[in-house]
């Protein structure tokens, strides 16, 4: 079959699967505009090269002219590593698959993976087997390495790697020139916040990163969940803000527990910053004491906390 260009194939052969245009870049929009577990998958069509952003969930349902336009992308280039947006990786037989430095062993190796996340053996062990069943995971150990400001050109759209850690090490904004696109990744302005629960997440980096993306000359923002496309910088803005907003509540929760007589961390993870107190995920202690405890080293730092123990905390 000779393949055409993406919107013609995603118009013709995909009507179920939402999607918008821009110019050479299509954004196909995974499950509720791409909310976890599900993406919303970036592809880009160049004179002389095609690629895809990130490979989420919604890449199962490829299927007919879109899927074989998919398969045969010539490089895939990651904005970040999670289980979530590796799942077409399989798929993609031939291409270049490029991962920032920073994130490259948690896409070659399950071990590297395991140490991205931080998580006990016992919760590991546990994990393995659900990532590989619900997002069809597989070592890719042919990934190649990137560094800030790593590009590539296509052929009348170039694409540029600007390094924006946090979520996760090697966390990059893909930059979509001529059009002024900025893929986001999961700097995805959700109401849940900011996610830097894992042991290669940080809320120092986290901070700087939010305060340097709103600097990016875009008109049109793309994030891997939930939010999808952002066509306006005031709309952009209003939901930055209130993405940024989450991490001092968080902050106040954390006050506001050790104030109520809850002061070891222990105590802390079990009555909740990140999620609901029912949530039970196995990985979710993990992430949960991962979180509160870069809280409560920068609430040390602004001489609102003092650790008694490595374990004990109360607030001044």
């Amino acid at each position: 079959m000779a393949l055409g260009r993406v919107q013609d194939l995603a118009a013709a052969n995909e009507p179920a699967l939402a999607s918008a245009h821009f110019g050479p870049v299509t954004v196909i929009l995974g499950d509720r505009s791409g909310k976890y577990p599900d993406g919303n998958q970036i592809l880009l069509e160049g004179r002389d090269a095609r690629a895809a952003f990130d490979t989420p969930r919604i890449t199962r349902q490829f299927s007919a002219g879109l899927g074989a336009w998919f398969e045969t992308v010539d490089l895939a280039i990651l904005g970040h590593v999670h289980e979530d947006h590796v799942v077409g990786l399989p798929r993609l037989k031939n291409a270049g698959i490029f991962v920032h430095e920073g994130d490259l062993e948690a896409a070659r190796s399950w071990k590297g993976l395991a140490e991205h996340y931080g998580y006990e053996p016992d919760v590991l062990a546990q994990l393995q087997p659900q990532i590989e069943r619900d997002f069809d995971w597989q070592p890719c150990a042919h990934a190649q390495g990137y560094q800030d400001g790593a590009s590539w050109d296509l052929g009348g759209v170039k694409v540029q790697a600007v390094h924006m850690p946090g979520h996760t090490r090697g966390h990059c904004v893909l930059w979509v020139e001529p059009i002024g696109l900025a893929f986001l990744g999961d700097i995805d302005l959700t109401g849940f916040g900011p996610y830097y629960g894992d042991a290669t997440s940080s809320l120092i980096d986290f901070r700087k990163t939010l305060a340097r993306v709103r600097e990016l000359p875009a008109s049109i923002w793309v994030t891997s969940h939930h939010r999808g496309v952002i066509q306006d910088r005031v709309t952009f803005e209003a939901a930055l803000a209130a993405f940024i907003s989450k991490i001092d509540q968080r902050s106040e929760r954390v006050l506001e527990l050790l104030r109520s007589g809850l002061h070891t961390i222990e105590a802390l993870v079990q009555a909740r910053v990140l999620y609901p107190p029912h949530a039970n995920a196995v990985w979710l202690d993990g992430a949960e004491r991962r979180t509160i405890t870069q809280h409560l080293d920068e609430l040390i730092l602004q001489g609102l906390v003092e650790r008694r123990d490595e374990q004990t905390f109360f607030v001044k």
